[in-house]
C-alpha cells in the first residue's frame, strides 16, 4: 500500500509550494498561511510532491483525491493484454471468430496482441503473414488503434479507440 500524503496539520515544512484550487501556482508560501486558505475555501491542504526543503502542498478536496486515485488504480489494473496466435494459412471461420473474440475484448477495454507463428517452409512466405496482420488491423481500424506493429517478429498489438 503507498504511503498516505500529509494533510493539513500533518505538515511540518516551515513553507510549502503552493498550488492553489484553482490551480494556480502561488510559490513559495508559509506553511501556516496555506492552511489558513485551504480553511477559508472549505478544503484541505494536501502535500502531493514531498521533498527536503519546501514540499509541493495543493488545496483540495481530500476525501474526492483518494476517491478519484483508487478510482484510476482500478482502471489501470483492470485492463489487460489479450494474445491472439494465428497460422499463416488460417481459415476464413476460424481467423473470424479470433476477429469476433478480438472485438469482444476491446469492448470491454483490453489491448489484443496478435501473433503470427511460421513453421518449417512458412518462413518463405513471410510476405502472407504481414498481409494477415494488415488484414487484422483493417478490420479491427473501427474500434481499436494500431499500438505496435512489428513486421520482423510478426506482432501487432491494437488497443481500444
Amino acid at each position: 500500500m503507498a504511503k498516505k500524503p500529509l494533510i493539513n496539520q500533518q505538515i511540518r515544512a516551515a513553507q510549502v509550494l503552493l498550488i492553489d484550487n484553482e490551480g494556480t501556482n502561488r510559490g513559495l508560501t508559509d506553511t501556516s498561511e496555506a492552511l489558513a486558505l485551504a480553511k477559508a475555501a472549505k478544503l484541505d491542504l494536501v502535500v502531493v510532491s514531498p521533498d527536503e526543503d519546501s514540499p509541493v502542498a495543493k488545496i483540495l478536496d481530500y476525501g474526492k483525491h483518494q476517491y478519484q486515485s483508487r478510482k484510476r488504480q482500478k482502471q489501470s489494473a483492470r485492463t489487460s493484454v489479450k494474445e491472439v496466435r494465428l497460422r499463416p494459412n488460417v481459415g476464413d471461420s476460424d481467423y473470424q471468430v479470433r476477429i469476433d473474440k478480438a472485438l469482444a475484448w476491446l469492448e470491454r477495454g483490453d489491448s489484443v496482441k496478435f501473433q503470427v507463428r511460421l513453421r518449417g517452409r512458412e518462413h518463405q512466405h513471410r510476405d502472407r503473414a504481414t498481409d494477415l496482420l494488415n488484414r487484422v488491423v483493417e478490420d479491427l481500424s473501427k474500434v481499436s488503434k494500431v499500438q505496435t506493429f512489428d513486421r520482423r517478429s510478426l506482432i501487432v498489438q491494437v488497443v481500444p479507440n
